[in-house]
């Protein structure tokens, strides 16, 4: 076994969901570094960057194989961040990488950006533009994924942003763009901004951000129910936040609450935080980059909305929703209330009332379920 196998088999999922169907490593992170091997091989220390390493498997993977430090790495997710420390750190890689925002730091001289192809077309485009924009002119980007991922369009995407677009060859289900040739660019397109009738205000998203500047038919919804999300809250938890909709709703209509808003997501974050201050409310809105509330003190919040995406539907989805429900049984004040929208079809109710404490249906449409959930004077279930 090579050094890089040897890796690959002691990589960790952890802090994100484990379980025996889901791995730390693919086919494609594996056919990403095979298609990469011969740039990697001819390009220095510091020259590397790699984004949307989804728990260390490239980063580390390079590492090893070339003997390379200075590799640069951007994680949207909080969750991919921390599990490459965990494995950086129980394989003795602490110092060959530095993590970084998508900015000038992580890509100014990069030659080979090591890339796992984002599932949101925003994403990838402002991913290329900084690319384009920050890298050395000489830049090779090898961007991969499995196939059920990809789409014709995030060739169009790469090719506005790129001269060199080209398919690689198809293994186990997985596929590398390599991409080259960067195109000049003008003002930076993101974050976009578009104006929302429901908040009477704008929404700011980067690319990443689930949903863009648009309103998704779930957070709609449960801003239907606003004005009979506990009257007399004080403190306030948007988990999830995203762009930060559902956190400056409330802290509009709510002169005196203060809201947190909690997301992993880098890109979240920073959508948020700008919603807030296009909206006035950054003075009562706050925005965190958390991995479910793990940050949170116990009993510190009197209410919390949660809307993410569990609609998605795959197993580490339903694992993550069950890991936010019950951090928001330890967050929560007795008497807190737990707002939350989800798709019927996955009938979290007793879930939730386990975690949480007593819940009701409080509305339901063709897609949607709207639960309220009271934190009840006795412990939760762990």
């Amino acid at each position: 076994m090579d050094r890089a196998e040897d890796v690959f088999s002691r990589l960790r999922r952890f802090p994100d969901v484990e379980a025996p169907n889901l791995y730390a490593v693919d086919a494609a992170d594996r056919l990403l570094l095979d298609t990469a091997d011969e740039a990697l091989a001819a390009v220095g220390s510091g020259e590397v960057a790699v984004i949307g390493d989804a728990y260390g498997a490239l980063t580390l993977g390079a590492a090893t194989r070339h003997d390379l430090t200075g590799l640069r790495v951007h994680q949207d997710l909080l969750t991919g961040e921390a599990a490459l420390a965990g494995n950086a750190k129980s394989l003795g890689l602490t110092d060959r990488y530095t993590a970084h925002g998508l900015d000038a730091d992580l890509l100014t001289g990069a030659r080979v950006v090591l890339l796992r192809l984002p599932r949101m077309l925003p994403g990838l485009a402002e991913i290329a533009e900084s690319v384009a924009r920050y890298a050395a002119q000489d830049v090779t980007v090898f961007a991969g994924g499995r196939d059920k991922y990809l789409t014709p369009a995030m060739n169009g995407v790469l090719g506005e942003f790129f001269g060199q677009v080209r398919a690689g060859r198809g293994r186990q289900k997985s596929r590398v763009l390599v991409v080259g040739e960067p195109l000049p660019v003008g003002p930076s397109r993101f974050p976009v901004r578009e104006h929302i009738i429901e908040i009477d205000g704008d929404v700011v998203a980067h690319g990443a951000a689930f949903s863009g500047p648009r309103l998704d038919i779930g957070t709609r919804f449960l801003l239907e129910h606003l004005d009979r999300m506990k009257p007399d809250a004080r403190e306030a938890i948007d988990l999830g936040c995203g762009t930060g909709i559902l956190a400056v709703a409330l802290a509009k209509s709510r002169p005196h609450i203060r809201v947190v808003g909690t997301d992993q997501s880098a890109a979240a974050v920073a959508s948020a935080r700008a919603t807030a201050a296009a909206n006035g409310v950054a003075d009562r809105v706050t925005v965190v980059r958390d991995d479910a509330m793990s940050s949170a003190a116990d009993n510190s919040a009197d209410l919390v909305l949660c809307n993410p995406p569990f609609h998605v539907g795959a197993a580490v989805h339903t694992g993550s929703a069950i890991k936010m429900f019950a951090e928001t049984g330890r967050v929560l004040r007795p008497g807190g209330e737990l707002w939350t929208v989800y798709n019927s079809h996955l009938n979290y109710r007793g879930v939730v009332e386990r975690m949480v404490g007593r819940t009701d249906v409080i509305g339901r449409n063709q897609k949607f379920t709207v639960t309220r959930s009271v934190r009840g004077l006795r412990d939760v279930q762990r």
